[in-house]
């Protein structure tokens, strides 16, 4: 199935569908027109409308950032489907729901691109200094001195936690630049050029670079930690493009205010929107909003994968991208 998120469209399947969080308002206008949906987090007494809709919703579509309760899916008896907008699920317990009879999906794929592309850019940025020179440019600085020299990118040695879909296609940009790289994930990754190596430390110790595109939940929660940031080295960079509770955040602002890290591109955060104040003080941290899939592009992919997800459940009782 082929979907236009603003395509409207004959409601199909038997249902009420549960909308558990805020989403694009092309996607929630899609979900009105075909399907009986029932906007919780919009509602100004949430238990009220369980109580009346309890036993008619099937499925729920949520976003990475909010998922699904566990007491939101026990207060739900006839729900089967929780569909997520956006890569990450680890705001929803999938073992709980697979206890239940549910099954989870996400949008994998339709946003690599994006967020490989703001990896390297966010590496670019803080290795060159470029946000930092464009506000020294504004604040009037350049008559005054020349802008301190800043660090190459080409030739790097490039170190990437996690080599996923994301990551290799972070791994395959930074090929142009004559990087080397190297990799930890669990398991060696077969059939990519790349090198092994088995700890998050050993392979802080031996990058310049060190981009974070794990998945984030209880298994990777502090994974950058401050003996891992410790190894990355003065001459260091941290990109996370992941989750926030993968670094230990603490010692990241420790290391970069102490001067043990070069610098850090981060487009998440532990506590978002709150970022720490010695951080958000640093010209050398380069600070992005949560925005790396934000895209025109990506957003409506994302989108219409949600909604051909919904469409294959509703209509046939499966989903088109399962979480594994």
């Amino acid at each position: 199935m082929s979907s236009s998120i603003t395509a409207p469209c004959t409601p199909t399947g038997s249902g009420t569908v549960l909308q558990a969080s805020p989403l694009l308002p092309d996607l929630e206008k899609a979900l009105a027109e075909r399907y009986r949906t029932v906007r919780l987090h919009e509602l100004a007494d949430p238990a009220a409308a369980l109580r009346e809709h309890a036993d008619d919703v099937v499925a729920a579509v949520t976003s990475a950032r909010f998922g699904v309760a566990n007491s939101l899916m026990d207060a739900l008896p006839r729900l089967r489907a929780i569909v997520h907008f956006g890569v990450g699920y680890e705001t929803t317990d999938v073992t709980h729901a697979r206890a239940r009879g549910i099954d989870v999906s996400n949008t994998p794929d339709v946003l690599t691109d994006c967020v490989a592309d703001l990896a390297v850019g966010a590496l670019i940025d803080v290795m060159r200094a470029l946000s930092a020179g464009d506000r020294y440019v504004r604040d009037g600085k350049w008559s005054s001195a020349p802008f301190p020299l800043a660090t190459r990118v080409s030739g790097k040695r490039i170190g990437i936690l996690g080599l996923g879909r994301i990551g290799r296609a972070v791994a395959r940009r930074f090929e142009g630049f004559g990087t080397s790289i190297a990799y930890c994930s669990r398991t060696p990754v077969a059939d990519v050029p790349y090198r092994h190596v088995p700890t998050a430390r050993e392979l802080a110790a031996e990058c310049d670079a060190l981009v974070v595109t794990v998945a984030g939940g209880a298994a990777t929660r502090g994974l950058v930690s401050a003996e891992v940031l410790e190894a990355l080295g003065p001459r260091g960079y941290l990109v996370n493009v992941a989750r926030g509770s993968v670094v230990d955040e603490q010692a990241l602002v420790a290391a970069v205010s102490e001067g043990r890290i070069a610098g850090a591109a981060l487009d998440v955060f532990a506590d978002e929107p709150n970022v720490p104040r010695a951080l958000l003080e640093s010209d050398r941290v380069v600070l992005l909003p949560h925005i790396a899939s934000a895209t025109h592009e990506t957003r409506r992919a994302m989108g219409d994968l949600v909604l051909d997800n919904l469409h294959r459940f509703m209509t046939e009782g499966t989903l088109l991208t399962p979480v594994p």
